[in-house]
């Protein structure tokens, strides 16, 4: 079984510890005695909640919990919603995490947890009788419910709810925008990616708050635990999902398949990265038409290199290759006054990414590109940032002609270095056919 696998069976199988008393790993959210560290707030948002002032946060935060208590309350360690009020909602915001919690409910109630503030994993009467049948109660609690209908996630993958007024344990984790749902020990999600019901065009936010969302009928809840995953652990928790696929391509001790300046560049325990001063494309011996490549990579300080996507083998990939994908440290204060087109993960000069999802400088960040006909899709940290379809562009930084080479179906896959020592790692490929559409 892999090492991540093998984390993952212990922390999500482990024997269940007494009430109230944490897993290893785990911390409570909840105290068991007061609604310390908890405020009230609704279906909102929560990037415009993280644009205020801080004053002007703590504000909203004291004036919500009037009402949060009239309609929650702590009963021998549990807590208790009438059905009404405000969403119990953290302070704390999280970023990659693994939750454990257990609830009760009762016929006709409807709630919810919502995950860095966006709905939600979905909890409810799942009875013929709760009344919601027809939007797909029958088939469970524990789905992606705000998803798009028929996305992957949106219906759970099996109906693991406990008769009303037993209790359910439900386990999530979260790295980026990818959810796995456990409920009852039961696998209920599999790896799939939370939509941002407030913004389908852009991704979830990178930090946010846990909600309890209830309504419709009493709800209760006990040992709430969190455990926040680190960089390398989260990045193990992405790769594990169809590694299996996935082919090496860099053997971690030499440039054994690659072609082009690779004496502009040397390996580091078992990294490729630009010698000091010195770049250039190097690139696959294979050339692939659609594919799929999957790695880790670490920036130093205003680092700068590439992706050199279906590339010819001479040339400036930015140009005569589909495109060149961005991974620079976009965060360091000299590219601030950069195009929108030019920060990480874009394609360079041409479609720009969502920002704000790289890792610290000196954090290894995982990233997987698919390449499928014209389209390029760009995950990073589990976070899709770039799905666009290059023959669709219309205009871009410069004219258009420039990119000559961005329609092109077959070409090497490589990195356009510009001096500076940005480290890459486990890089693997998967080959998905000659292209242009692709098998996946």
């Amino acid at each position: 079984m892999p090492l991540v696998a093998s984390l993952l069976c212990l922390s999500l199988a482990a024997s269940a510890p007494a009430p109230g008393d944490p897993p290893e790993g785990f911390r409570a959210l909840f105290d068991g005695r007061t609604l310390d560290g908890w405020w009230g707030a609704g279906t909102e948002d929560p990037r415009a909640f993280q644009a205020l002032p801080e004053a002007e946060r703590a504000a909203r935060r004291a004036a919500s919990l009037e009402a949060l208590r009239a309609h929650w309350r702590v009963e021998d360690g549990v807590l208790v919603n009438d059905g009404a009020g405000p969403y119990l909602t953290t302070v704390e915001e999280l970023g990659d995490f693994e939750l454990r919690l257990s609830y009760r409910t009762v016929p006709g109630a409807d709630s919810g947890v919502y995950l860095r503030g966006i709905p939600q994993v979905q909890i409810w009467d799942t009875t013929e009788a709760g009344g919601n049948w027809q939007i797909g109660a029958d088939r469970g609690s524990g789905g992606l419910w705000n998803n798009t209908e028929g996305a992957p996630g949106r219906d759970p993958l099996a109906h693991a709810d406990r008769p009303l007024g037993e209790w359910n344990d439900l386990r999530v984790v979260m790295v980026g925008e990818r959810v796995t749902v456990h409920l009852n020990d039961v696998l209920v999600v599999d790896h799939a990616r939370l939509e941002n019901f407030f913004d389908r065009a852009a991704p979830v936010p990178r930090r946010g708050p846990l909600q309890l969302q209830t309504h419709g009928g009493e709800v209760r809840w006990r040992d709430v635990f969190v455990r926040e995953l680190g960089a390398d652990e989260a990045n193990a928790w992405l790769a594990e999902r169809g590694d299996a696929e996935f082919v090496p391509v860099f053997d971690g001790a030499s440039f054994a398949g690659w072609r082009g300046p690779t004496a502009d560049y040397e390996v580091v325990d078992g990294a490729l990265q630009c010698r000091p001063g010195r770049g250039g494309t190097i690139f696959t011996a294979r050339e692939y038409g659609d594919f799929a490549a999957r790695f880790e990579f670490q920036l130093p300080p205003g680092g700068n290199n590439g992706l050199a996507i279906r590339y010819p083998g001479e040339g400036d990939a930015a140009y005569v290759g589909a495109c060149e994908l961005q991974v620079l440290d976009s965060t360091h204060p000299k590219y601030a006054g950069l195009d929108p087109r030019q920060h990480h993960g874009s394609a360079y000069g041409v479609v720009a990414a969502h920002r704000g999802y790289l890792r610290p400088v000196g954090e290894w960040n995982f990233q997987q590109v698919t390449v499928a006909g014209s389209r390029v899709r760009v995950e990073l940290n589990g976070t899709c940032i770039l799905d666009a379809d290059l023959a669709e562009v219309e205009e871009a930084l410069y004219p258009l002609e420039k990119f000559a080479g961005r329609l092109r179906t077959r070409g090497h896959f490589g990195f356009a270095g510009h001096s500076d020592p940005v480290r890459f790692r486990r890089v693997r490929v998967r080959d998905d056919g000659p292209g242009p559409g692709g098998a996946r």
